[in-house]
């Protein structure tokens, strides 16, 4: 029987096919070996923090009201309505919860369905380089070409890693094929927010174009100096845009899946059209317990970036005084590490070893590279401090204790 089909086109563009084998992701594989040899796992970005109460509270209601059967494939009107309600309180933004208001399964199946859905084979999609790996496998398995956007680094004056992008590289990528700009800000892998001008030049460029603008916000309350902003709320974009977020990481449920579309009705309609043949609809419980997250005052959510900036802070003053080069995060769960000064030029080979050697387990950025070919970037990994601060704490002893010998 022949198995072969767009699931192979994927997971080669993601860099998981070997010998004609699908293999898991790096996040998948590292935390196996976590879990082999006891090492403390900063690499899968799943935090150790349980919700607000007031989210759990709701969930745990819902069930025992019997909100467990299927909801409307658009979504519960409640999460919907809370979902518009926060899009114009924090941003202005202002979306129909009726027409323009779409509840995913995450914000993985929103990608998942918004390419399947607007995307033809031959199409172009320009995303930033490093990319969360789904991104290439997403637009493999719709039939598109995957352009890429450098992010660049240099060392400032306290030595300390700077990542940018230069705005001509942006406006670059585009050509006549350019169908969808996927832009990730805040950014993972390397916790980047991009700067007005930069979102302005794609929203230039994908006027000039025709093309649309799909958006991944997951991190968008968890910025830790400058606020989020939604490149749909620059002039000309909202009309073009395709805004995609969750409640995952912003409230620590990352297993509960729920995410969100905005855009305009007929966008909507489309990428409805594509999701109601993947889940339909998910997580009846979870929903209304995610609208009376977003309810939240301003300053819950103030609170939650706060408390993950401290952490961010412990991790990567710890990893600076190990002797790591560090670029420190504007927002995200990730901070960035650079290994070359302690004699380790191969970020992979290392991350392979560091569970056994040093026991803590990191990705390496080159794991969101095309081929894994990150250039410069090849000896930086990426640390998560979405933990607790005893786990930061014995991770950095930990670490602290590998790299004595190699300064």
């Amino acid at each position: 029987m022949d198995t072969t089909g767009p699931w192979m086109r994927a997971s080669q563009a993601a860099g998981l096919l070997v010998d004609g084998e699908a293999r898991p992701t790096v996040f998948a594989q590292m935390s196996a070996k976590a879990v082999a040899t006891g090492a403390l796992n900063l690499g899968q970005g799943f935090p150790d923090d349980d919700p607000p109460a007031v989210v759990a509270d709701a969930a745990i209601a819902a069930i025992r009201a019997g909100r467990n059967q299927y909801p409307p494939g658009l979504g519960e009107l409640e999460l919907r309505e809370a979902v518009a309600r926060h899009q114009a309180q924090w941003y202005g933004l202002h979306w129909d919860p009726e027409t323009e208001v779409l509840a995913t399964t995450g914000a993985t199946e929103a990608l998942a369905a918004t390419m399947l859905a607007l995307l033809e084979p031959g199409d172009e999609v320009v995303t930033l380089e490093p990319f969360y790996d789904q991104y290439a496998a997403l637009i493999a398995l719709a039939g598109g070409v995957h352009r890429t956007v450098p992010i660049s680094s240099r060392t400032d004056e306290a030595g300390d890693l700077v990542l940018d992008v230069a705005e001509d590289d942006l406006r670059a990528a585009f050509t006549d094929r350019t169908r969808m700009v996927l832009l990730n800000t805040p950014h993972n892998p390397t916790g980047l927010m991009l700067w007005v001008g930069a979102m302005q030049a794609i929203v230039e460029e994908a006027i000039a174009h025709d093309a649309l603008i799909v958006t991944d916000e997951v991190y968008e309350h968890l910025t830790f100096g400058p606020a989020h902003l939604p490149i749909a709320t620059l002039p000309g974009a909202q009309d073009r845009t395709v805004s995609i977020s969750s409640a995952g990481k912003t409230f620590s449920v990352t297993g509960w899946k729920i995410g969100w579309v905005t855009a305009r009705p007929e966008l909507v309609t489309a990428i409805l059209g594509a999701k109601q043949w993947l889940t339909y609809s998910s997580g009846a419980p979870f929903q209304p317990a995610v609208a009376a997250g977003l309810a939240m005052p301003p300053a819950a959510f103030h609170d939650l970036a706060q408390d993950l900036r401290g952490r961010r802070d412990l991790l990567t003053d710890g990893l600076r005084s190990i002797g790591f080069r560090v670029s420190v995060p504007e927002a995200g769960y990730f901070a960035v590490a650079d290994a070359a000064s302690l004699g380790e030029p191969d970020a992979a080979a290392l991350c392979e070893r560091l569970p056994g050697e040093a026991g803590v387990v990191g990705i390496p950025l080159s794991a969101f590279y095309r081929d894994g070919h990150a250039g410069e970037a090849s000896s930086y990994l990426r640390l998560a401090f979405c933990k607790d601060r005893p786990t930061l704490e014995r991770s950095l002893e930990r670490l602290e204790a590998w790299a004595a010998p190699r300064r």
